[in-house]
């Protein structure tokens, strides 16, 4: 007979066909729960001091896929909003209303910021491996029902894809939470902010892919477009359609291997508190890249803290913890109300400053206004957003996180007052415009180099692991809410005046955010160069405290 105690109770006694078994002597407890104490230290310290690896360079490129898909699939929308309006309106100049334009374009922050709660919560319960690859799942899913979506009389097609972006969007939250804490647990110290970077890094790919399929596409069927009845354009339709449809390629190739990504040694050692099960998954991780559960192996539970409600109002009611959650939440708030407020509406930029919209007539004035549109938001990706993200990646083991954050809120202040307060002046002429796209760059390069990769990585670090991705997912979830304001207040704002002449003040708006995110950033720590468990703010010495259960066999307590 066999029988395994269950982890929640403390073994006091336990009973078999043999009879009565008394519990370990008190003494042979405490012995038992300080060498597992040390070989969960020991164990930590392999994964902090480990060399960069293989199995490293497939947790990046994993955690980066769907990264990539992320990002693919929300700024594809800034393009297809465009081709929506040709093919689904009747106004002139064709395009989305306010309402239809804000809506196809919130409803995935507003997604995010559910998934990002959700998932952040679930894999710090069940854990990263379970909840690692669903979130992936429910992106293709919402992705493909996006590029079938119809028209019908009862429902227009843009309330179908609003209900699509809003699925897509939970999922896309989810990756957040996972992907950075994933990633985190399993870097060595002193390469944690590269490895993080690196994955995060992919997003500036995704939205330079997601301009350069809507090229490839509008140029493919020119011919076409410009043959088109003005009145329906047909095969604008089957543009937008193609661009959203093939963020589900990247996602379907990275969802195998999500499923097969084991758990973290630091979920399976602190969470589920298997010690032996976790020094064990460490070797075969670092060496294999795989894992393995021994069905008959021993079982120990041990004591240590425990998540729950009244664990974590107690971690996070002290004002040391407290601020760490605060400042990375209201950094990412303030960061996103720029990040999403420029870059889901750069067309808009794009057209303000007189690089958008053709004046042509029929389809040659759609087909022009579309390419403008997609070559404008290659520019911007190539200019700004991607050498942003891998300068970061030169710096953030080196330099360090809070440095970098404090100089990205710091220019980018700086840059919003100038485009700004001097709007009028560097739209006036074709030179100026110039000098405004490059300022724009500069703010997209910046964001990269700065706060958007930073509010990423520092969450990811900075908690315990029992509460890691619940906080990150709080942090990430802030920052949602600021895409969703800055998306409902740029909407409603920027045509105060007359069309995009509001434009100018909501520039001089995330000025006043990037410096209320400079102070949000004094309350961090410096994370470079630090454990995950020195930056959680607890006590290593006597962690594990006692053995909550082992296994019995055949009557006989199994104790190592």
């Amino acid at each position: 007979m066999a029988a395994q105690v269950d982890s929640s109770v403390m073994l006091e006694k336990k009973t078999s066909s043999e009879g009565s078994i008394p519990a370990l002597p008190r003494g042979a407890n405490n012995t038992v729960a300080h060498e597992l104490d040390e070989r969960r230290r020991a164990a930590l310290a392999e994964v902090d001091n480990a060399k960069f690896s293989w199995f490293h360079v497939k947790v990046c490129m994993v955690a980066g896929a769907g990264f990539f898909t992320d990002a693919y699939d929300i700024f594809a929308i800034n393009i297809a909003s465009t081709m929506l309006g040709y093919v689904y309106t009747r106004t002139t100049p064709r395009g989305l209303n306010v309402n239809q334009d804000l809506g196809v374009k919130v409803a995935t922050p507003i997604g995010n910021l559910f998934g990002q709660l959700l998932f952040g919560w679930l894999a710090d319960v069940v854990g990263r491996k379970r909840m690692y690859g669903v979130e992936l799942m429910i992106i293709i899913i919402a992705t493909f029902g996006q590029a079938l979506s119809g028209e019908s009389p009862a429902v227009s097609i843009i309330g179908v894809l609003v209900v699509w972006r809003f699925i897509m969007g939970i999922g896309i939250g989810g990756d957040y939470p996972l992907s950075a804490v994933i990633s985190s647990e399993f870097a060595s110290t002193r390469t944690r902010g590269r490895l993080m970077t690196a994955v995060f890094a992919f997003q500036g790919w995704g939205n330079f892919c997601a301009a350069l399929v809507a090229l490839i596409v509008v140029s493919a069927y020119k011919p076409l477009i410009l043959s088109d009845s003005t009145e329906t354009y047909p095969h604008i339709d089957y543009c937008w359609r193609i661009l959203i449809g093939l963020g589900c390629i990247p996602g379907c190739i990275a969802l195998y291997f999500r499923l097969t990504i084991p758990e973290t040694p630091r979920f399976t050692m602190d969470i589920e508190r298997n010690v032996k099960q976790a020094s064990q998954d460490i070797e075969h991780a670092l060496t294999t890249g795989s894992y393995y559960v021994d069905p008959d192996a021993v079982v120990q539970r041990v004591e240590a803290p425990k998540a729950s409600r009244r664990d974590f109002m107690a971690h996070f009611g002290k004002w040391e913890n407290f601020k760490v959650l605060f400042g990375c939440s209201y950094s990412w708030f303030a960061l996103d109300i720029a990040f999403y407020g420029l870059g889901l509406n750069s067309s808009i930029i794009l057209t303000a400053i007189g690089w958008g919209a053709s004046h042509a007539a029929g389809g040659l004035g759609a087909y022009e206004t579309i390419r403008n549109v997609s070559v404008g938001n290659l520019i911007l990706s190539v200019a700004g957003l991607i050498p942003g993200y891998w300068v970061s990646f030169l710096f953030i083991d080196s330099w360090g996180r809070k440095p970098i954050q404090l100089m990205g809120f710091a220019v980018l202040t700086v840059l919003f007052v100038i485009m700004g307060f001097a709007y009028d002046k560097l739209t006036a002429t074709s030179a100026a415009q110039k000098a405004f796209v490059f300022l724009y760059c500069l703010a997209d390069f910046f964001q990269n180099f700065g706060p958007n990769t930073t509010t990423f990585i520092i969450p990811g670090e900075a908690f315990p692991t029992r509460y890691r991705s619940t906080a990150h997912g709080i942090s990430a979830a802030s920052g949602k809410l600021g895409a969703v304001v800055a998306q409902v207040g740029f909407a409603r704002m920027k045509n105060i005046g007359g069309p995009n002449r509001f434009v100018q003040h909501i520039l001089e708006i995330f000025a006043f955010f990037m410096l209320t995110g400079f102070f949000s950033t004094l309350l961090l720590p410096e994370t470079k160069n630090k454990s995950l468990e020195q930056l959680s703010n607890e006590t290593q010495d006597g962690f594990i405290q006692g053995v909550h259960a082992v296994q019995v066999q055949d009557g006989l307590v199994v104790q190592e």
